[in-house]
């Protein structure tokens, strides 16, 4: 079959398209190379989709580029492209609101010219659309903290939308704190493992006892791959099946990597979520899936890579 997959250079978009091309798939990528960080991370995300016969990549800008043709031949839309990360979001909102809705809706309005054939549009959000506390059920309300959050629930409102006034066949699949290799630098374990690497000052924020459900990428990969069946309309939580605060991070990465931490603390940041932890029933009722891979497992994983990155 052939896939749309936005956001292909980016963490989850690499892997996603790399999972595809050896089920067999074609893929064609798209991504705009936005520099949220820089363009050799994405460049190296995809040096080896570059070489693959079934992959296509097209530099594009969902937001204002031409999308004639974009969806010819596509049976699977998989929309992951997305501006990310909380923080950022309260200070350059125009290119969260661009990226994460109204890309979106341009998305979707080609879908709507020229995209009746594809069978599923799979939408990536994000735990932080039910706010400061994300636990439980895909029923909990959705009461976001964070100008980043507002916008990916806008992006799912707009497809709900699209999903009751033309029949677009959206699923919906909230991300609960992926990590592994090629992690975003920005992301908070990529930012501790490099500072054990390069023997680097750590901040953490507010009393470190936040605590996120972790969930490594290839089982991310592995829930998006399955919800290609899942009805029109559904929505499902994917998250790991372990949670952990921040010290407990911190200590975990210094017994794998036998260094310590230098670490400062700062106040807590506005729409930092307190608690997230997934229940991801639904999904493990529909399609059996279930998280393999532990934290400890994961973070290991994400050490070698990283260690690798720096020689």
């Amino acid at each position: 079959m052939r896939c749309l997959v936005t956001g292909a250079a980016g963490f989850i978009g690499s892997h996603l398209s790399e999972e595809l091309i050896r089920r067999g798939h074609e893929v064609r990528g798209v991504d705009a190379f936005i520099p949220y960080y820089p363009h050799s991370f994405k460049e190296r995300n995809v040096a080896w989709l570059r070489q693959q016969r079934g992959f296509e990549l097209r530099q594009l800008d969902l937001r204002s580029d031409d999308l004639d043709g974009l969806l010819e031949g596509v049976e699977i839309v998989f929309h992951i492209a997305a501006m990310a990360g909380l923080m950022k979001s309260w200070t350059d909102f125009d290119g969260y609101w661009t990226c994460n809705v109204q890309a979106t809706q341009r998305l979707l309005e080609a879908w709507r010219h020229e995209g009746q054939h594809v069978r599923r549009l799979l939408l990536a959000s994000t735990s932080s659309v039910y706010g400061k506390y994300a636990i439980g059920s895909e029923d909990m309300p959705t009461r976001p903290v964070s100008p980043y959050g507002v916008t990916k629930l806008a992006a799912e409102h707009l497809c709900r939308a699209y999903l009751d006034n033309f029949g677009a066949p959206i699923v919906i699949l909230r991300y609960f704190s992926i990590y592994g290799p090629r992690q975003r630098p920005d992301m908070g374990y990529y930012r501790f493992i490099e500072a054990l690497l390069r023997d680097q000052e750590i901040i953490v924020y507010g009393d470190g006892q936040q605590v996120r459900g972790n969930t490594y990428i290839s089982d991310c990969i592995e829930a998006t791959l399955l919800a290609v069946e899942a009805r029109p309309g559904e929505v499902f939580n994917v998250g790991g099946g372990e949670t952990a605060t921040v010290w407990d991070i911190l200590r975990r990465l210094e017994r794998l990597s036998g260094r310590s931490f230098r670490v400062r603390q700062e106040p807590e940041r506005p729409g930092d979520q307190r608690y997230t932890f997934a229940d991801t029933s639904r999904l493990k009722q529909q399609f059996g899936w279930q998280p393999k891979v532990g934290l400890d497992e994961g973070l290991a994983r994400q050490w070698v890579w990283q260690q690798s990155m720096i020689g």
